[in-house]
Order: structure tokens, then sequence, then C-alpha cells
């Protein structure tokens, strides 16, 4: 019996005569010699020598373990197969050098497997998870997160993310740019999906990386990272939680891709602060560093007349001998609670943008459970307000080149798309009037925020310090549940002799020559310090 060095103290580990995969729809490779190393609290892992690129993994809690001679045996599981979505039998045959070698594993194997089963505990290979409910099972719905990790570990979902390559150019660009924040370092990747910042990372010189996902995908990063051996002798994948795993050093830098619809739906944000609490040193670095949502009013009749008219089938009086219309005005007010993900033309914003800043350095867990912004705007048109328009952008303060990646209106379009909140009574405004209101956002626990707003007009022209409010409209929308009003990129070009009332001013087009500026001097209503 072997017991090989590891990254926890739970491991131990067996010398195999050989290994065999039994009969399967694939093509099965020949026996090997290799071994057998029960890794982490649930995991039970085969290595074979012919192919040290390959590892079988069975889940101790739905494996069995039987014995077919002195020295044979046969282990077999239910497993799960993430890209065909349905439960699968697999087994392999091991044999050992001794008898007594073959009795030792019997014994590690039942006494690992109750362990496994009594504490209750998931597969978390080179981590750790700790006996207690963790932070994010106490605030997320078991059902969301189900559903979050199912979505997230499927190939189909990361080649979306992949071929934004808005996203991904932006993230290559950064991490390379920026090799010397990462040569020689070690390097945590929150969420890893796939691997590839991972990847990137090894590419700028990372000494070590830890890429940590929690969903089914950590199979197939391993699987993308050992095909690229170079690289991938320098990266750990690790299957877990953040709030639960543990690693066996600080990380120099964090690398991750937190961002929601937006910037804050999926509560990930969150698993990245405490990603930074648990795993950087001091004064360690965030790709990304900051993030900033940017809001401004907008005018869409065509938007606002199709969203009311989804709820016209419901004013039907004689639907089959029933009257539809006393469900008229829930099925009216319930479209007016989707909030629109969509590219829009910059040119229907009506008003100058304001920004809020989330610096993820310094923010705290808890500031992310409710964000309250206020709202202030003076119309640049007269017009009838619509609602308010919303997108966001994050900056990676690198030391050689800070970079930006935005979602903003006009700029070539991403994944996330722009969002807009639509009022179902616009207000109407003159040009100089204000707007003021509220924009306010408390998380919930199925991995999203309802959201609160209010957007007011206020009394303009001579005698306005002395008026109130004329008009006021208020909606109350859930983020978890968006109107996707396109399924494919597009962008809007601008007329060259059309501006759009300098709304998005020189803040979005010359993102990276003003990034240093920008840490320093946060955008109008941050509510937060950045530095």
């Amino acid at each position: 019996m072997e017991i090989p060095v590891g990254h926890s103290e739970k491991e131990l580990g067996f010398r195999l005569e050989s290994i065999s995969q039994l009969p399967s729809t694939s093509s099965t490779p020949p026996a090997s010699h290799g071994s057998a190393q029960f890794c982490g609290l649930s995991e039970l892992r085969f290595d074979l020598e012919s192919d040290p690129k390959e590892a079988v993994n069975f889940d101790l809690r739905t494996t069995q373990l039987f014995k077919i001679g002195r020295v044979h045996s046969v282990c077999m599981s239910e497993g799960f197969e993430a890209s065909k979505e349905k439960s699968f039998s697999r087994g392999i045959t091991i044999q050992f050098r001794r008898e007594t070698e073959s009795s030792a594993f019997h014994c590690a194997f039942e006494e690992r497997k109750k362990e496994a089963i009594a504490r209750g505990e998931s597969e978390l290979p080179n981590g750790r998870e700790p006996a207690s409910k963790s932070k994010f099972d106490d605030k997320i719905e078991a059902s969301s997160a189900k559903m979050y990790f199912h979505y997230y570990g499927q190939l189909l979902h990361q080649q979306n993310m992949l071929q934004d390559y808005v996203r991904t150019g932006t993230y290559y660009a950064a991490v390379i740019e920026n090799r010397a924040d990462f040569v020689g370092r070690v390097v945590v990747d929150v969420g890893a999906g796939s691997g590839i910042l991972s990847l990137f990372a090894a590419q700028a010189g990372a000494k070590h990386v830890y890429a940590v996902e929690a969903s089914e995908m950590a199979e197939y990063a391993r699987k993308l990272i050992a095909g690229n051996p170079l690289l991938g002798q320098r990266i750990t994948v690790v299957k877990g939680k953040v709030e639960e795993i543990d690693l066996p050093e600080k990380a120099d830098i964090m690398i991750s891709e937190p961002m929601g619809t937006l910037l804050i739906n999926e509560r990930m944000l969150e698993s990245y602060v405490i990603a930074r609490d648990r795993f950087l040193v001091p004064n360690g670095k965030m790709f990304p560093t900051v993030g900033r949502i940017h809001m401004a009013p907008f005018s869409d009749e065509f938007l606002y007349v199709e969203i009311a008219n989804k709820a016209l089938f419901w004013q039907q009086q004689n639907y089959y001998g029933v009257d539809l219309t006393p469900l008229h005005g829930t099925a009216f007010q319930g479209y007016f609670s989707q909030p629109v993900v969509d590219a829009f033309d910059p040119r229907l914003l009506v008003a100058p943008a304001i920004s809020h800043v989330i610096n993820f350095s310094s923010v705290k867990e808890e500031d992310l459970y409710e964000i309250d912004i206020p709202l202030k705007f003076i119309s640049s048109v007269g017009t009838r307000i619509h609602g308010l328009a919303c997108w966001f952008d994050v900056l990676f303060n690198g030391s050689t080149v800070p970079r930006w990646l935005t979602t903003a209106p006009g700029a070539p379009t991403t994944h996330w798309y722009q969002l807009r909140c639509v009022l179902s009574q616009p207000i109407y405004v003159m040009p100089g009037q204000e707007i003021t209101g509220q924009l306010h956002m408390i998380a919930h626990n199925a991995q999203s925020y309802t959201i609160h707003l209010t957007m007011s007009a206020k009394m303009w022209g001579p005698g306005a310090e002395q008026g109130g409010i004329l008009q006021s409209s208020s909606c109350k929308l859930d983020l978890k549940e968006p109107y996707y009003r396109m399924s494919q990129p597009q962008a809007y070009s601008m007329a060259q002799d059309q501006q759009p009332h300098q709304l998005l001013q020189t803040q979005i087009l010359s993102q990276d020559e003003e990034g240093s500026e920008l840490m320093q001097q946060p955008s109008m209503n941050s509510g937060a310090e950045l530095h």
C-alpha cells in the first residue's frame, strides 16, 4: 500500500497491477497498470499509466465494490453523463499485486463509503467540504441552485459564452497585456466553467492556477486542460463551491467572470467576494476589479405598445362563451413586471447616464444583498419617458494596461445585451425638466433580484425650485424572469450627423485610455469610493 502526497490528508492511494474498463458504448482501452486513490471525502479515482490524461472517477456514495477473486475486484457505479442528461452504469475491473493489498483496499472502501454517506457530503476533488451547511446553501434555494449548476454544466451554454468574442477577447487581452501581474503568481479562477480563463492565466505565466467550478463542467474543464499539457501541468481543477472548499495556498491574483444580466443577476458577485476574503492575499489583484451599472431614461413608443399588446388577449369578452376581461389588468401588469433584455439604439436615451460603482476589492458581501441607487436626470428633449435603460461595464485594472469590458448600447453587442425596466404608466417631460426617482434592488433566494423602480417628473421653468412632483410612476420587476426580445446579437450603428445627446459621453468610448483616471474619480451617484 502506498500513501501518496496530496492536497488533503484524506487522500489514500493503492498501487494496482492492472485496470480495465468494462465494455461500454465507447471504445474500451486495454488493461493497464495504474493506481486507485481516495480523494477528499467522497471520491474514488483510478489513474491509468497507459493514458495519464485520463482518469476514471467514482462517487463513493453510489459505488459498489465486488470481490471476484483473491486479487480481482469489480467496481460499479451509477453516474451522470452531462452531455446526454441521463443516468448510466459503468464499471472497471481491478487487479492487485497481493491479496493483502486487496483486503486493505476493500476495508478502506467500506470505511470511506460509510463516512461519505453519514456526513452527506458531495464530491469535491482537491478540496474539502465542511460538515455544516455553507453560506451558499443558507441563502440560495436548493431548486434554484440545482438548475443553475445544471445550466452551466452543459457545453452548449459554455460555447455560447466562449463565442461572445467581445467577452472572451477582452478577457484574453486583459490577461495577456498584463503578464506582469501573472508571471510567477498563484491564481484562483472563481467559477472556472470550461477552464478557458485558467488557460489564459497559464499562458500569461502563472506559477499555478486553481480552477474552482461547482457544476459538472469541472469534468469537461479537466479534459480540456489535460488536452493542453504544456499549460495544464500548472492548473488544478477543484470541483466545489468557493464557500465550501479549501485550497492549499493563498492566491496572488483572482480571475473570474461573475457578471450576470445588469451585472448582479445570478448573485455570483457574492461568491467572488467570498473567494476574495478566503483565498486572496492582502492587496492581491482581482480581474475584474470594478463594476459599474449605468442608467438613463429612455423613450421607446414601439416597445411600450409591444408589451401592452401582449395583454390584449385578456380583453376578449366572449372567449368560448367566457369573459376574460377580469384578468386583463393582472395580465397587463404581469407583462410589465418583466425586464426587457435586448440591444437597443442609444438614440432612444433622453438624458445623460449616471453610474453606480461596485469596487470588488473592497465591497462587503452584505452590501450586495440590497442596492439602493438614487436617480436624477435632466431631460434633453420633450417626450414620453417609458422607463429606465441599464447596462454595465467592468474594469480589469492591470498594472500595465487597464482594460474595460462594456455592454453599452451602440458598442459591439455581448451576450448580456442591455436591460430596460418599462413603466406601465409613462411620464411626460419637457426639455430641461428634472427627472428623479429610485432604483432599489433586493436579492432573493432564487439567485436574482426584485427591482423596485420609481421615476418622477418635477416642475420646471420659473419657480421650479419651489415646485414639487408633477407626475410619478413606479413598477416592480423580477430580474429572474426577463423578456428576451432577441436571440442574436445586433449592434446599432449611429448616424454620423446624429449624436445621442452626449449620453454615453467619453466614459464609454475611450475607457481603455481613461481607466486609471476613472479608478480615482468614480461616476456621479456612485455611492462608493475607489482606492
